[in-house]
């Protein structure tokens, strides 16, 4: 018990820190990229990371076992002190960045918020996400495991589901390389109905070969989204007002994690973890096709380039 309580204090932290770090990440992407390849610097960035997660997940077994535990946990600390020096030795481009001069707290919080919400296709999408996110967290974090130990043989089979997963995230932001929609927040909404295959297949009890497949195709799909969505949020959102937005995008888009791991627990006991899991994938069509109803998801346009006269 003894270490329990500065282990929770450093995950606290880290918490806080991850929260920081991914609006203040939109912002300087959108300032050390020319505007023409945020998609592809997107997609990059994605590949980069998608890569790093499975290295990660093959070399620390090993690594545990080599050196131990407590060593690998600290060299993956000096990896992320590596890290933060690396961005701070970012440099935007001439004319990037936010104007100078003081501001407060509360006034960054109604910049942003005006920013937000003056944007249908932003606050609609950040709504239907934030949904999908309480029946993703819900299937993954506690019904899937439960169902996979209950009926599928427990945690080879689980983890044959998240290997599928990852491996539809490798290609995925493979094909968000040459995928550049003109509606991409409407395409980017459509690509999250097939992420409710895995849970439903869990549900009604397919093979294990299915269930795997449905996970990549969700990987695919969630991995081409990130890279239309965050590509679509960096052009569209004044640069001095971006990782305000992305601050009430990341607010907005996991704030109802949490209570899916909740009511996973008691809906599992009441109906069952199965019919739950299917309860989770049509929560997931519904509120996606829902999303789509909406003028600003459905219109919004990438500008086209071509048609902008240039100067002789």
């Amino acid at each position: 018990m003894g270490a329990t309580p500065p282990l929770l204090v450093a995950s606290a932290v880290s918490g806080i820190a991850g929260a920081m770090l991914f609006p203040a990440l939109t912002g300087i992407i959108r300032d050390v990229v020319p505007p023409g390849r945020l998609h592809s610097a997107n997609a990059l960035l994605g590949m980069g990371t998608n890569v790093s997660k499975m290295a990660g997940l093959v070399l620390s077994g090993g690594a545990v076992v080599l050196i131990g535990s407590g060593w690998v946990l600290m060299t993956s600390g000096v990896m992320f002190a590596v890290a933060a020096v690396l961005v701070t030795m970012l440099r935007g481009s001439p004319g990037q960045g936010s104007p100078g001069g003081a501001h407060s707290v509360l006034a960054d919080l109604r910049d942003g918020w005006r920013e937000f919400v003056s944007r249908q296709w932003l606050w609609v999408a950040v709504a239907q996400f934030s949904i999908l996110m309480m029946a993703v967290q819900a299937a993954y974090g506690v019904l899937g495991p439960l169902v996979a130990r209950q009926h599928m043989g427990g945690a080879p089979a689980w983890s044959a589901v998240l290997a599928g997963e990852a491996v539809g995230m490798a290609i995925g932001v493979v094909l968000a390389f040459r995928l550049r929609p003109r509606r991409p927040v409407m395409v980017a909404t459509l690509l999250t109905l097939p992420t409710a295959a895995p849970y439903v297949l869990l549900g009604v009890g397919a093979p294990l070969w299915s269930i795997v497949s449905g996970a990549l195709v969700a990987g695919v799909c969630f991995d081409i989204y990130g890279v239309l969505w965050n590509t679509t949020v960096q052009r569209e959102i004044p640069g001095e007002s971006l990782s305000r937005v992305s601050s009430y995008d990341s607010l907005g888009s996991l704030m109802l994690g949490p209570l899916g791991m909740l009511l996973a627990g008691p809906l599992a006991v009441t109906v069952g973890a199965q019919p739950a899991l299917i309860g989770c994938g049509a929560m997931v069509v519904l509120v996606s096709m829902l999303a789509v109803l909406f003028p600003g998801v459905r219109e919004l346009r990438v500008p086209d380039v071509r048609a902008v006269p240039t100067r002789s």
